[in-house]
């Protein structure tokens, strides 16, 4: 078994990591109206509050994608084929990875891509503890940027991407469009197993981002902990607040951290002034329709083949092969 390729650059990678967390906050807080990515959620605490959100009660894509992927593992599996290198986007903890793992013929290689290292490694030592057969080479990158991938194994069969929990959602539709375009070209011969979240109940969508616990709002709220911890900032937490709502014309929730009163923050060196309600807004999560994802991933240059949902048609799981 190789060596995982992230351990050699962890250090520099750490390093770019904060000067690009750096000037993209720098960016949005000198901006109106102020976006950050969501990608700068995923430190290590960020990650943990991240994955106690996808246990809560009212936070239902988690639990009806895995009942999705539990139940038609064996048709997933008949997709995929046998021998296969399987790459994760936005690996995270990497529970969905083992149901697929658990269903697959002899899989080879897997590769899981995550911004947060540490949060990555460890999870991936335990992937190896818990499949001592599998080759696992962890990938500490930005996949939204342009990166690469080690050369494939000998004797390997397809090379497979798998994006679950709707993280495509998390993009503009033309920045998911080019997020496609690229994973088409990577898994070319191939194909992608893609999670999405459906259109559905704005109460359910409310409800599923403004949890009772307050833990969504301890990670939005994190993304501040960290520019302070990392970055010497000074945003005052107890200063924001949490706010989540669904845009029904653009099929979205939109995250914001709110200002609860006149301020100023300091940014290495800088001074960002906040008026009373301003927003720093954080993330987006788009809805999807089944034909309109299907027309997005035809656009990007997949095939099209088989969609899972579950009974209620709030979530949806699509093979799409890499046919070009």
């Amino acid at each position: 078994m190789s060596p995982p390729v992230s351990l050699a650059i962890q250090p520099r990678v750490a390093d770019e990591g904060r000067r690009a967390f750096a000037d993209d906050l720098a960016t949005a807080l000198s901006q109106r109206p102020r976006r950050i990515s969501p990608k700068w959620f995923y430190d290590a605490e960020g990650s943990r509050l991240f994955d106690r959100i996808c246990g809560l009660p009212e936070y239902y894509p988690t639990r009806t994608e895995l009942s999705i992927l539990q139940g038609r593992a064996a048709e997933i599996a008949q997709q995929i084929g046998p021998d296969a290198e399987i790459v994760e986007f936005g690996a995270g903890s990497l529970v969905k990875i083992r149901l697929l793992l658990d269903a697959l013929q002899s899989p080879r290689r897997f590769l899981p891509i995550d911004i947060s290292g540490e949060h990555l490694q460890g999870a991936a030592r335990q992937l190896r503890a818990d499949y001592p057969g599998l080759e696992v080479t962890p990938v500490v990158a930005d996949y939204t940027q342009p990166f690469e991938l080690p050369e494939r194994l000998a004797g390997a069969g397809r090379r497979v991407g798998f994006f679950p929990g709707s993280t495509l959602g998390n993009f503009e539709p033309e920045e998911a469009l080019a997020f496609l375009r690229q994973a088409a070209r990577l898994l070319r011969g191939g194909g992608l197993l893609l999670g999405v979240d459906l259109v559905k109940d704005p109460q359910l969508l409310h409800a599923a981002y403004n949890d009772a616990q307050g833990v969504t709002a301890a990670f939005n709220l994190n993304l501040l902990a960290r520019a302070n911890a990392e970055l010497g900032a000074d945003f005052d937490l107890q200063s924001f607040s949490h706010a989540a709502f669904y845009n029904a014309p653009l099929r979205r929730i939109e995250m914001h951290l709110v200002s609860r009163r006149e301020q100023v923050v300091t940014l290495q060196g800088q001074r960002h002034a906040f008026e009373e309600g301003e927003t720093l807004h954080t993330e987006y999560s788009h809805k999807f329709t089944i034909d309109g994802l299907r027309a997005m991933a035809a656009r990007a240059g997949f095939g099209i083949g088989p969609v899972w949902t579950d009974p209620q048609r709030l979530f949806s799981v699509h093979w799409l092969p890499a046919v070009q």
